[in-house]
């Protein structure tokens, strides 16, 4: 996730920063995508709310535990100076075998050295059937 591209955002920066969290996000390491965020970076991840850095390694640890086969898509919905708004779906499936496609959106901000300060996310999951799955690639199983 790459925190070289800074605000204030411009069409094709505001795309390059979402694509890098998707990638980010997409090899689920925490400590790679915990790096993206502000030491103080603020949370609300539905009901959740927490802070920094260490809280966020906690929160994806937990997440991808629970998230099995966890692929992730996101698409800028809008952007301005420091802020970046994402609409996103991923799917999941639960240690049971049940597969989930989950929608929300993220509103992002970022601090001047281009680490994210603030996120806000909200999202609901639906069921799905494994054939009505729309990310059929894991990062396990892609080219480089």
């Amino acid at each position: 996730m790459s925190n070289a591209i800074k605000p204030p955002f411009t069409e094709e920066t505001a795309r390059a920063k979402v694509q890098a969290a998707e990638d980010g996000w997409n090899s689920r390491d925490p400590e790679r995508v915990a790096l993206a965020y502000s030491e103080h970076s603020e949370w609300r991840n539905r009901d959740e709310f927490f802070c920094g850095r260490e809280a966020i390694r906690s929160f994806l640890r937990r997440k991808w535990a629970k998230e099995l086969d966890y692929r992730l898509m996101k698409e800028p919905w809008a952007w301005t100076d420091n802020r970046i708004s994402v609409r996103f779906e991923y799917e999941w499936r639960n240690a049971s075998g049940q597969w989930f496609r989950t929608h929300g959106n993220e509103h992002w901000e970022f601090d001047a050295d281009g680490l994210m300060a603030r996120r806000d996310m909200s999202a609901n999951d639906v069921a799905i059937d494994e054939s009505e799955r729309r990310y059929l690639t894991t990062p396990q199983n892609e080219s480089s």
